[in-house]
């Protein structure tokens, strides 16, 4: 068997390929370790490798396949985001804060993915502690769009979904505050899935924004995101934030049958600001879906149009908070030679943290402080309950909500890095859903102009099996998740 057919195939092959012993886990990840050498220099998606680590994983996931003790995802190669905490692994979350940071523990998610026999190959890069939606921030440098080199590949997780789009690894790890899974899968042409909040542990990911971030994953299919989804999901005594609640076999769920599928388009979100190239895709992928059996209902999500706001006042107030710790005494990057307390103080943070998260650092001091907490933070805090329950309502109507997972494709390089609100924007379809805690996932939609597009599907809480089972029944009626872009113009 090929490299290349090794490299394309979804983890539900590669998971058959392993049981059968038609190829093995060493063979696999060698494969992927060739990719990485022949594509990262080009694309920068990935900030740390760990060939020795990977190899020797590779070799015990083999021995455990030959007993036939494999879990789950005994042998599958796997590269995680650079914000997830691994034991002895450098962890940067893509800042010169981190860049030297070596954790001591695991990430929950990491420690439940190595529990079902993944093999950890590096650390992916990604914008400045998860704040960016473009993968420009990162200290680290740009991550390029494999589909063009010119372009971004989308944010934060930019390098997760690069990575996975060349086949640098079969499945990738991300996080999604505001939309930083689903968004880069959408411009790299990736399955992206951002669970409930809480159906996922938060331990161990350096936090951004604690009542919006969750983790997640990325892959070729809905079908191998089921599979990363019930590895990774549950209840974490180390996380008061994660739900009580089973895990569902979310692969062994997957049914197809969308006869009596309510899915329900917002009227705010298909108006005349959305691309019109944009909504033929999005609007040819409901169309898929509905000659499957689901119905398509117009609904309101009246106050949608506050969420970037709402978003903008939260975000950065919870990051002000989280990043506080970062002071050059007790954890992070130290400056040389202060002069005093107050120097240390200043220019640890100013030269640790780049210019976007200290854009965002300000803003959220500035909303919490005394003379302004009423007016900004709790203000945007009543907003996000009114944001929450336009969603309860149109549940009430429909068992999906669908859209754009973003307003175009992939722009180029410095397009929108010095208009903050222009980048913010990027955000408009997806940062609502993190502000209700709701599931989302982003699927392939085809591509415009060679570049791909994706159709965003929105679930109920912890009802993450529902859009699963529309993206699967999408990817079984259409190839555009098959698509790949042209690797001979990566590694020329």
């Amino acid at each position: 068997m090929t490299d290349s057919t090794l490299l394309h195939a979804s983890v539900s092959h590669l998971r058959q390929l392993l049981k059968d012993r038609a190829v093995s886990s060493e063979e696999l990840t060698e494969a992927c370790l060739k990719q990485i050498n022949a594509t990262n220099e080009a694309l920068n998606a990935i900030i740390t490798v760990c060939p020795e680590q990977a190899l020797e994983s590779a070799r015990a996931a083999d021995s455990q396949l030959a007993k036939g003790e494999s879990k789950s995802l005994t042998g599958i190669p796997l590269l995680h985001k650079d914000i997830f905490c691994t034991r002895g692994v450098r962890t940067t979350c893509g800042s010169r804060m981190l860049e030297q940071f070596v954790p001591a523990y695991d990430a929950t998610v990491v420690s439940k993915m190595k529990a079902e026999g993944v093999v950890m190959l590096g650390k992916c890069n990604m914008d400045e502690f998860a704040m960016g939606s473009s993968n420009e921030t990162s200290f680290f440098g740009t991550v390029k769009n494999p589909w063009d080199l010119s372009c971004v590949p989308g944010g934060s997780s930019g390098g997760s979904a690069a990575a996975l789009a060349t086949g640098m690894a079969p499945l990738v790890t991300g996080t999604d505050t505001g939309g930083s899974i689903r968004q880069p899968a959408s411009l790299c042409g990736v399955t992206g899935l951002k669970p409930t909040y809480g159906r996922v542990s938060r331990l161990g990911i350096i936090a951004f924004a604690s009542s919006l971030d969750q983790a997640g994953p990325m892959a070729r299919t809905a079908e191998d995101c089921a599979l990363a989804l019930t590895a990774m999901a549950g209840m974490d005594d180390g996380d008061s934030t994660s739900a009580n609640l089973p895990v569902p076999d979310f692969h062994g769920a997957l049914n197809p049958n969308l006869q009596g599928l309510r899915i329900g388009l917002p009227r705010e979100y298909f108006n005349d600001d959305l691309n019109a190239d944009v909504r033929a895709r999005v609007m040819a992928a409901l169309s898929e879906l509905e000659k499957a059996g689901a119905s398509l209902i117009d609904i309101d999500l009246p106050h949608s149009h506050y969420a970037i706001a709402t978003y903008y006042v939260i975000a950065p107030a919870e990051a002000s908070a989280n990043l506080a710790r970062y002071d050059g005494v007790r954890f992070g990057y130290r400056c040389e030679q202060p002069s005093d307390l107050e120097d240390l103080y200043l220019r640890s943070r100013s030269e640790g943290f780049g210019e976007e998260v200290q854009r965002r650092i300000l803003v959220g001091t500035y909303a919490l402080s005394a003379g302004f907490y009423d007016a900004y933070f709790n203000k945007a805090q009543q907003v996000r309950r009114v944001i929450t329950e336009d969603f309860r309502r149109a549940f009430e109507q429909v068992d999906v909500i669908a859209g754009p997972s973003a307003p175009g494709v992939a722009f180029p390089f410095g397009a929108k890095q010095q208009d903050p609100i222009a980048m913010y924007m990027e955000d408009i379809y997806t940062l609502a859903v993190n502000l209700a805690g709701l599931p989302g996932l982003s699927t392939p939609a085809g591509l415009i102009n060679g570049m791909p597009v994706g159709l965003q599907l929105i679930g109920k809480p912890f009802d993450e099996q529902t859009i699963l089972n529309a993206a699967h029944r999408l990817q079984i009626d259409t190839d555009w998740h098959t698509a790949r872009p042209n690797l001979e113009a990566i590694t020329s």
